[in-house]
């Protein structure tokens, strides 16, 4: 939640600092679109790294569930 509260205040603190620059309309309207494209952007990459994660942790648990399964099938004291 504190992320969330704090990423609200940064952009709305960005969001009114170009609302209220002393420059022409132009300017502050690709100050808009650069900021909305680095939030975006940054969205994008979380989620990239997230689900990079997330299928490196799947690989792991599946290998870990084969040795598993190979450890509880196998008999030190069978004969061979």
């Amino acid at each position: 939640m504190q992320s969330a509260i704090a990423f609200g205040a940064a952009l709305i603190a960005v969001v009114l600092g170009i609302a209220y620059l002393p420059v022409d309309t132009w300017m502050r309207s690709f100050l808009a679109v650069g900021t909305l494209f680095l939030v975006s952007s940054s969205f994008t990459l979380a989620k990239v790294v997230r689900d990079a994660q997330e299928s490196t942790a799947l690989a792991s648990r599946i290998d870990q569930a084969r040795v598993d399964r190979i450890l509880s099938e196998h008999d030190p004291f069978a004969a061979a």
